[in-house]
C-alpha cells in the first residue's frame, strides 16, 4: 500500500476520534443564573448543559464565600449574577465574577453575616439541565417562634417550658351556631411567684395553624394554560388564609413558606413542628394531563397505600418536588428517619381524617368536589408524627376555567375562608388544648 493511502487512513481515524474526545479548551456555558433570597436561606443556581466542577472555601474579615469553577465560560448570563443580589437579601451583600487563572472562574460572595453554606450538583430533571446549587444558610437557623413574635404578636405561644394548664377549655356556640374558637385559661403556677415584669411572656395558649404554600423557588409546581404557576397561586391563598386565621381571637397562622423559594418536604414538616403547630395545612393546585379534569380535593396521609389510583399518582407527583426543587442528598437528615419510625402512631392520622372531612365539606360549598370523600395516600409533606395534617387541592390549574378562578382574588378569599371554616369546626369538635402534647425533640 502506498504512503498516501496510509496518510488518508490516519487522517480519517483522527477526525473520527475527534468527534468523541472533548477539546482541552472547551468551556462550559452558563445557560441560566438564578438567585432566590429568603429569610430561611438564600439559594444561588447556575444551570448548564454539563456538570460543573467546583471548589468552595470561606474567607474572614470580612466574611466571604469563594467558589472556583473549572472550565466555565464567563458569558453574559453568568455576569447577570452581579445585578441579581438585592439589598433586602438577608445573607448576601454582593457577588463578584472574574477570571482567577487560566481555566478557572472565581465567584466571590460578600456576606452580611457568618453563614453555613452547602454547595452541590443536581442532575438533569424535568425542564432543567445540570444545576450547581449554593444554599447560604444562617449560622443559627431561623426560629419560627421568634419569627412569629417579630410579626407584632401580643400573645406568645407557650412551649414545654411553660407551666401546664390546669383546666380544659370548652367550646361555646352562639345561637346562630357560629363556632367560637376556645381560648385556654391562664396557666396556674405551681408555687406563688412575684409579679412578672411587663415584658415577660404571656401565658395564654394560642392555637397555631401552619399554612404550607406548595412548591416554590426552583420548583414552580404545575403550570396553567394561561401561564400561571402553582407556586404563586398557593402562596397567595396561604397568605389570605393566614390573615383570616390571625383575625380569630386565640388563633395564629404561621406561613411555612412566605416567599418564592424552595423548602424540602421534610423541612416543611420540621418547620411546623418547631412552631409547635396544632394543625398543618398544605395548599396546592392540581394538574392533570387532560384539561377537562376539575374540582377540589382534600387528602390525608395513609399508612396502607393510596385509596385510589389517582391519589397514588398525585402523591408520587407531589413527592417528586424535592427532585425538581433540589435537595442536597449528601446531607443525611436524622429527623426524616425519626418521623418515618413514628408513623405507627395512627392517632394523628385519625385526627387528620377528621380535619379533612370538615374542610372538604366547607370547600364543597364554593367549588365542585373532584371526589365526594377524603382520599389518602403517602404524601411526604403530611408525615408529621404529632400534628394532624392535610393537603388541599384547591382546583385544577390545568383546567382553563378553574385556572381563571384560581387567579381571581375573590375565589382565593373564598377558598381561604372555606378552609378556615373547616379548621374552626375541627377545633370545636376536638379542642386541641384538652390534649397533652408530647414534644418529640426540638
Amino acid at each position: 500500500m502506498s504512503k498516501r493511502f496510509f496518510n488518508l487512513i490516519f487522517i480519517a481515524l483522527t477526525c473520527h476520534l475527534a468527534c468523541y474526545l472533548p477539546t482541552a479548551h472547551a468551556e462550559i456555558a452558563i445557560n441560566s443564573a438564578r438567585v432566590w433570597p429568603a429569610q430561611d436561606y438564600t439559594r444561588l443556581t447556575l444551570e448548564s448543559k454539563q456538570a460543573i466542577s467546583y471548589k468552595l472555601f470561606t474567607l474572614k474579615n470580612p466574611e466571604r464565600l469563594v467558589i472556583d469553577l473549572d472550565a466555565v465560560q464567563i458569558n453574559a448570563e453568568l455576569n447577570t449574577l452581579v445585578n441579581k443580589i438585592g439589598r433586602d437579601d438577608p445573607y448576601v451583600k454582593s457577588v463578584r465574577v472574574g477570571k482567577f487563572k487560566p481555566g478557572v472562574v472565581r465567584l466571590v460572595l460578600d456576606l452580611k453575616a457568618e453563614v453555613k453554606p452547602q454547595l452541590f450538583n443536581l442532575k438533569p430533571v424535568g425542564n432543567y439541565g445540570h444545576r450547581m446549587v449554593l444554599d447560604v444558610y444562617p449560622l443559627i437557623p431561623v426560629d419560627p417562634l421568634m419569627a412569629l413574635a417579630q410579626q407584632g404578636e401580643t400573645q406568645l405561644i407557650t412551649s414545654t417550658a411553660t407551666t401546664p394548664l390546669t383546666e380544659t377549655p370548652t367550646v361555646a356556640l352562639t345561637p346562630s351556631n357560629d363556632l367560637v374558637i376556645p381560648v385556654a385559661p391562664t396557666a396556674t403556677p405551681a408555687t406563688p411567684k412575684a409579679p412578672a415584669p411587663i415584658h415577660s411572656e404571656l401565658s395564654t395558649r394560642v392555637l397555631v395553624v401552619a399554612v404550607d404554600a406548595g412548591h416554590g423557588g426552583e420548583d414552580p409546581g404545575a403550570r396553567g394554560h394561561r401561564g400561571s404557576h402553582e407556586k404563586d397561586i398557593t402562596l397567595n391563598i396561604a397568605r389570605r388564609l393566614k390573615a383570616q386565621i390571625d383575625a380569630i381571637p386565640g388563633m395564629r397562622g404561621v406561613l411555612v413558606r412566605d416567599g418564592d423559594y424552595f423548602i424540602p418536604l421534610v423541612g416543611r414538616v420540621e418547620k411546623a413542628r418547631k412552631a409547635h403547630a396544632d394543625l398543618f395545612i398544605s395548599i396546592h393546585a392540581d394538574a392533570f394531563v387532560k384539561p377537562h379534569a376539575r374540582g377540589s380535593s382534600v387528602f390525608a396521609l395513609s399508612e396502607r397505600g393510596a385509596t385510589s389510583a389517582s391519589a397514588r399518582w398525585l402523591a408520587k407527583k407531589e413527592n417528586e418536588a424535592d427532585l425538581i426543587g433540589g435537595v442536597n442528598l449528601a446531607i443525611k437528615d436524622p429527623y426524616l428517619a425519626r418521623t418515618l419510625l413514628d408513623l405507627s402512631q395512627t392517632a394523628t392520622i385519625n385526627d387528620s381524617m377528621k380535619l379533612a372531612k370538615h374542610v372538604l365539606k366547607e370547600v364543597g360549598n364554593i367549588n365542585t368536589l373532584h371526589r365526594g370523600h377524603v382520599e389518602q395516600a403517602g404524601f411526604a409533606v403530611l408525615k408529621s408524627p404529632d400534628i394532624p395534617s392535610i393537603l388541599v387541592e384547591t382546583a385544577f390549574i390545568s383546567n382553563p376555567d378553574e385556572e381563571k378562578r384560581l387567579q381571581d382574588d375573590d375565589y382565593q378569599d373564598q377558598m381561604a375562608s372555606a378552609i378556615l371554616g373547616g379548621i374552626k369546626r375541627y377545633f370545636a369538635a376536638n379542642p386541641a388544648l384538652s390534649k397533652q402534647k408530647v414534644a418529640l425533640g426540638n
